[in-house]
């Protein structure tokens, strides 16, 4: 499924979300010319979303002959400011995209840093993710129903094993919380940098509930070591019997969304280049099937319709930190 810009607008309201569009496909007259090269910067650490975007872009990009020597960086740090911060300020031999999404625009939000996503150059939305809030298999915590029970008798007794401060699981857990009857400002959301934190974080003992995007628990979820208690989405993921918030009595929907950024310095030839790669990549039945896979969503939108997204989005950002207690 393809979601247009409309569909992901982040709403100031309870359910968050805004009715969905659809776009046509993207056509292929003919492959275009492969990149030599292409550094990737993911700015988080090993196995977050970030990460497995860029490390999705560097095998399907590879092995459809669109570029070859792809690298891939993880740079954490300040809900990804440090790595936008380093990226931006980088003086690259050649083409470089920073990988990015709702965490980074409200990272810069929530740090006030200087560099934002203005100083860079947009390529391409490239997909969407739900979230999903899980709990050891041996919790007392049954159901969404169980959650919401447990957060209105002592909010700050449920603590929230996710992601930097600002991103899309602060953002979520808050406005959970605030659906749920309960004032957002009273969880207890511990930080991670990455998925991989969050998962030990969980299997550990040492949260109650772990929220991030579905693929970082999924192995762990179909092992029968996490229990998932719903996904953010409005709808179920294909082929996954997770049920949504709204099915589960909290009227919240949210989808995260991730893409990619040019160099400030790359020259206007390259940012063609890197643009038309983009767009045979998400054409190839390869990234299809990588979407189907991780249970991610095909949310391609590029160009000056994407330019304008972001444009817009962070005002929509703002105001979701604000509704979810954070700013």
């Amino acid at each position: 499924m393809r979601l247009s810009r409309r569909a992901f607008a982040v709403l100031a309201t309870a359910t968050l979300l805004a009715a969905p569009a659809f776009a046509p496909a993207v056509a292929q007259d003919a492959a275009p010319e492969p990149l030599p090269s292409l550094s990737l910067l993911a700015p988080a650490s090993a196995g977050s979303g970030y990460d497995q975007l860029a490390r999705v872009i560097q095998t399907v990009m590879q092995e459809q002959g669109l570029a070859s020597g792809i690298e891939v960086e993880n740079v954490a740090g300040g809900g990804g400011t440090v790595g936008l911060a380093q990226f931006v300020t980088s003086s690259p031999r050649g083409p470089a995209a920073l990988v990015m999404g709702f965490a980074l625009v409200g990272g810069v939000l929530t740090t006030q840093s200087g560099l934002t996503l203005a100083d860079t150059v947009p390529v391409a939305r490239l997909m969407g993710e739900n979230d999903v809030i899980v709990v050891p298999a041996d919790s007392p915590i049954q159901d969404l129903a169980g959650l919401v029970e447990a957060l209105k008798a002592d909010p700050g007794a449920v603590s929230w094993a996710g992601g930097n401060i600002g991103g899309i699981d602060h953002v979520i857990a808050g406005l959970f919380a605030k659906a749920a009857g309960v004032d957002p400002t009273q969880i207890n959301y511990v930080v991670h940098s990455g998925g991989g934190e969050v998962l030990a974080s969980i299997l550990g003992g040492q949260t109650t509930v772990g929220i991030s995007g579905y693929e970082e628990f999924a192995p762990q979820i179909e092992a029968g070591e996490l229990r998932a208690l719903g996904v953010s989405g409005p709808e179920r993921i294909p082929g996954i019997e997770i049920p949504t918030f709204q099915e589960g009595g909290v009227d919240l929907a949210v989808v995260n969304w991730r893409g990619i950024a040019a160099h400030p310095s790359m020259s206007e030839e390259d940012r063609a280049a890197l643009a038309a790669a983009i767009d045979a990549m998400v054409a190839s039945e390869p990234w299809k099937a990588a979407l189907a896979e991780r249970g991610w969503t095909d949310t391609y939108l590029a160009g000056e319709e994407f330019t304008t997204f972001l444009a817009e989005e962070e005002e929509r950002v703002r105001t979701a930190l604000s509704d979810a207690g954070i700013l």
